[in-house]
């Protein structure tokens, strides 16, 4: 357990108040043990909001099991995420990530098509609600590409540009709990690289990934996850390391979030 899991995981959590744009009532709250303090999101399991397609488990388990994910994976694209009881019972407990005094970089945008930073990857071009043309885009960087990655491990169906926020060097993914479902939905705002052959360094951590699924350290996915959803996070790791290329947009199943940012 690191330093941070543990302040999470032991640590006194004090509300600091309801995150008003978050569909869960998720709460911004801090989190204190001895000298140690952490900001952090709470998400209730009993602010959850019933999901038709997702009839098993709760959003909470899908946030742990993500994070857990993608540390056995080596990406370390989520931030620390514990289950933990709060003010208003159970739920998911995750690091706040970046300085909560600075904007986060974005690491995606909507803008006009000639205002879009010249090395940064157009995945569409529309209009908006006043019928001017704006473009889709998001950053080239490896990091992201990663996200990319993982995202099609995760099955991710709600990847919205306001849930990638870089902090330093590293780009995180936040909001999970629409992750990890049976029936393929990826919906993303990261298809920049759909069909491209998949970086090796990525193709590792799925490697890696599907190696430690079935042993000792990942055994808590069996209390978040069902079977079902087990096997077909199995799946789309053999998929992605059978095929290796990004997955393609699938037909009959929206491909990028509303909204996009």
């Amino acid at each position: 357990m690191t330093p941070l899991e543990l302040l999470l995981t032991e640590g006194t959590i004090r509300p600091l108040g309801r995150i008003v744009e978050s569909s869960n009532s998720a709460v911004l709250v801090e989190v204190t043990r001895g000298g140690e303090r952490a900001l952090a999101i709470h998400k209730p399991v009993a602010f959850e909001r019933a999901l038709w397609d997702y009839p098993d488990g709760c959003l909470a388990f899908r946030e742990r099991a993500a994070y857990l994910i993608s540390v056995a994976g080596g990406f370390e694209q989520v931030p620390t995420t514990v289950l933990r009881d709060g003010p208003w019972g159970p739920g998911a407990l995750q690091a706040w990530v970046g300085d909560p005094e600075q904007e986060v970089d974005a690491v995606v945008t909507v803008c006009e098509p000639e205002a879009c930073p010249p090395e940064w990857i157009v995945v569409m071009v529309g209009e908006d609600q006043d019928g001017h043309e704006v473009a889709l885009a998001h950053a080239p960087d490896p990091d992201v590409r990663s996200v990319a990655v993982l995202d099609a491990v995760l099955n991710n169906s709600d990847r919205k540009g306001g849930h990638l926020l870089r902090a330093g060097e590293r780009v995180q993914g936040i909001d999970h709990g629409v992750s990890l479902g049976v029936e393929p939905k990826l919906r993303t705002v990261l298809w920049g690289w759909a069909g491209a052959d998949i970086a090796d360094a990525d193709l590792t951590r799925v490697e890696r990934l599907r190696g430690v699924l079935d042993g000792p350290r990942l055994t808590e996915l069996a209390d978040l996850l069902t079977d079902a959803e087990r096997a077909a996070l199995r799946d789309r790791c053999q998929a992605l390391l059978r095929e290796r290329r990004h997955p393609r947009p699938r037909p009959g199943w929206p491909a990028i979030p509303w909204p996009a940012i």
